[in-house]
């Protein structure tokens, strides 16, 4: 299924001189992981304090998005190129992204047209998700990114909401309707990673 995460060959060659150059002066990949966590934690905890009164803040969540998506890139690529594949660094991964993506959703429960029930329910199924896609090892298989609505594909949805929040002051009415939408795109994603797991999965 198509998604952003098919951009991440041509994202990471751009990124890759910058790599080298972090890689020669001792910064790590776990650094890099929980430094996105870190700050992705301070940034939803401020729009949940803030709220929609002080909406021009939203215009924070597409800028730190496109970089947490290039930190992400830069980590795996420290990991993978530079022999800094641990197993802590694997757990790191995981479940950084998921805490990540909560405290990033969480601000638009207290923003109209939302709610604490369907931002709930997003956060839910995106963990399932990136459960399904992070259990592929487990059998055999490679960790799996099938779309639609992975993890990139929701950073660009809710950067998107984020910029017009910070613009106009607020959601229109009909925005409520992208979040049935986006339950079903990764509702289908996580059955697409199964099927693609167990295809691919070793007797």
């Amino acid at each position: 299924m198509l998604s952003i995460y098919q951009l991440k060959p041509a994202f990471q060659g751009i990124l890759r001189p910058l790599v080298v150059r972090l890689a020669t002066t001792g910064i790590t990949a776990n650094s890099v992981t929980l430094a996105a966590m870190v700050l992705s934690l301070g940034l939803g905890t401020l729009l949940c304090l803030a709220g929609p009164t002080h909406s021009q803040l939203f215009l924070l969540l597409p800028l730190w998005m496109f970089l947490r998506m290039a930190l992400n890139a830069i980590d795996g690529m420290l990991a993978r190129e530079f022999d800094q594949k641990t197993p802590l660094g694997a757990y790191l991964n995981e479940l950084s992204d998921v805490v990540s993506d909560a405290a990033l959703y969480l601000p638009f429960a207290f923003v109209a047209p939302f709610g604490g029930v369907s931002i709930g329910l997003l956060i839910f199924l995106s963990a399932v998700s990136e459960m399904a896609g992070a259990l592929g090892p487990m059998v055999g298989a490679p960790r799996q990114y099938d779309g639609p609505l992975g993890k990139s594909d929701r950073a660009f949805l809710f950067g998107t909401l984020g910029l017009w929040l910070g613009l106009a002051g607020q959601l229109p009415e009909i925005a409520f309707w992208l979040l049935p939408a986006a339950w079903a795109g990764i509702v289908l994603n996580t059955i697409n990673r199964i099927h693609s797991g167990i295809a691919a999965s070793k007797p």
